[in-house]
């Protein structure tokens, strides 16, 4: 039950949104707001409101005047009717796992969808409809009870409506695309408070605008997912190296993944050795370099392919074995747990040269905090044969995207952690394609273009179209000109 006399609308905004002055809005209005939805409105004194704002990354600490804890999609058109209404700024919540924090704003209204997260597989058709706050375990669970899945990210924590409206990638994209190149059709909540479907044959602008131009141009209420037979055991898992075999490991990785089939999957991982349950316990927080494998095939089939990658070197450890697939999937959740600090910083590489693997393995050696991990992953393949303009993503050339996964937990190490992960992101600069991937963007704003490319023009002219006000600006904005 709402317990708030008054909300703040945007007032004037400033170039991110932000309001630069309160535009009080009665609690009447909110309480005739309240009323009209099936899910609840929380203010700060609400039971609920402090979780209700709370998001994956530790660092973001905001306060929105209200939270919307929408239960369908009349819901979501109510908050969006109220908060156009009211000159408030937006924040939309799906798995609230979005590093930069954009599922939560200082005053203004949050529409939370966390509530929304039913998964309906059809197993006839292959097909998946996917309401945007579930997250991938909720989606791996479901598709998996019928051998099915559809490329996702690599952690089970997160949304499917964040990473899908990013653009993506994980263990299958080799294989079978990226995530919005399994995207089917959607539905959408426009800014102005309409729900359209999109699809090829349906307002096909406003479906290539979301497949990779984040939540600029609407809320998305239904994805609808083509599915592929994976599992439900498939052959993975990571082979660990010492952290001074590292260079010629990577190597070794580079020149294996060159020629590997679409369906192999190799990543790397440099960082302090976990303490899991198969690593000796007198190299956990040592320094090593983690080969993860991934086949999406035959397994007899997975073991001949992947035999070189297995057969190098003298690891600590070999633990790649047929696994079921939603398990896997959720085997780095310890390592990426809620309530952390995060600061990331990404680029992509058309592959990784000698200077560039000398250069991560020099910082992996000088990581700023024991939860930090620097990985390279393998995409490619079936995600490099779409074209550039044949949805928002762009960064198609890309053979692998590192991601600095910088996490610590004393706020005074922000400094120290976010001052080691900028230098060593313009340390590997002169090695990468100049293309960010936009899900790990921790800035504020100001890499909008290189995350979104040469399809920035035409996403302005979608942005233009369907949300000219810029209501929906809590993401790496493309900002309207109209």
């Amino acid at each position: 039950m709402m317990n708030v006399n008054k909300l703040h609308g945007q007032g004037e905004r400033n170039r991110d949104g932000m309001a630069t002055e309160d535009t009080p809005v009665t609690g009447s209005i909110a309480t005739e707001f309240d009323a009209r939805l099936r899910g609840a409105l929380l203010g700060p004194d609400d039971p609920g409101y402090d979780e209700g704002r709370s998001i994956w990354n530790g660092m973001i600490d905001r306060t929105p005047d209200y939270i919307a804890q929408c239960q369908g999609v009349a819901d979501v058109m109510r908050a969006v009717e109220f908060a156009r209404e009211n000159d408030l700024l937006v924040a939309v919540k799906g798995g609230g796992h979005n590093i930069a924090g954009k599922a939560v704003c200082d005053g203004g209204l949050v529409i939370d969808l966390s509530a929304m997260d039913s998964v309906r597989v059809d197993p006839e058709t292959k097909t998946a409809r996917v309401e945007p706050g579930a997250t991938l375990a909720d989606f791996d669970h479901e598709a998996q009870a019928f051998g099915l899945a559809t490329p996702l990210g690599i952690n089970s924590t997160t949304g499917v409506a964040g990473l899908t409206l990013g653009g993506g990638f994980g263990w299958l994209t080799r294989k079978y695309g990226m995530t919005v190149d399994n995207l089917r059709s959607a539905d959408v909540v426009t800014a102005a408070g309409d729900l359209l479907d999109a699809s090829e044959e349906t307002n096909p602008d406003l479906f290539w605008a979301i497949r990779g131009g984040s939540g600029n141009f609407g809320i998305v209420t239904s994805f609808e997912f083509d599915l592929h037979e994976v599992g439900p055991e498939v052959l993975c898992g990571p082979i660990v190296y010492r952290g001074e075999d590292a260079p010629e490991v990577l190597r070794n990785l580079r020149d294996f993944n060159a020629h590997a089939p679409d369906e192999s999957s190799v990543w790397a991982v440099l960082r302090g050795a976990p303490p899991l349950a198969f690593l000796p316990e007198d190299v956990h927080g040592v320094g090593v370099a983690i080969v993860v494998a991934f086949y999406a095939g035959d397994i007899e089939e997975g073991e001949e392919v992947l035999a070189p990658i297995r057969e190098y070197g003298d690891p600590i450890a070999d633990a790649v074995s047929p696994h079921e697939y939603a398990t896997f999937q959720q085997s780095f959740d310890p390592l990426l747990t809620e309530g952390a600090r995060n600061y990331w910083k990404s680029h992509n590489f058309h592959e990784l040269p000698d200077e560039a693997i000398d250069t991560a393995v020099e910082y992996a050696a000088e990581l700023p905090s024991p939860l930090s991990e620097i990985f390279f992953g393998q995409i490619g393949g079936a995600m490099a044969r779409v074209p550039a303009d044949a949805t928002a993503y762009p960064h198609r050339d890309a053979e692998y995207a590192m991601n600095v996964h910088t996490r610590w937990e004393d706020p005074a190490d922000d400094e120290k952690c976010i001052a080691w992960a900028r230098e060593f992101y313009d340390a590997m600069a002169p090695s990468a394609t100049g293309g960010v991937y936009v899900n790990f963007i921790s800035e504020e704003s100001g890499q909008e273009e290189l995350a979104y490319g040469e399809n920035y023009d035409r996403l302005v002219e979608c942005k233009n179209e369907y949300d000219p006000t810029n209501l929906f600006r809590m993401n790496q904005n493309v900002e309207p000109t109209a």
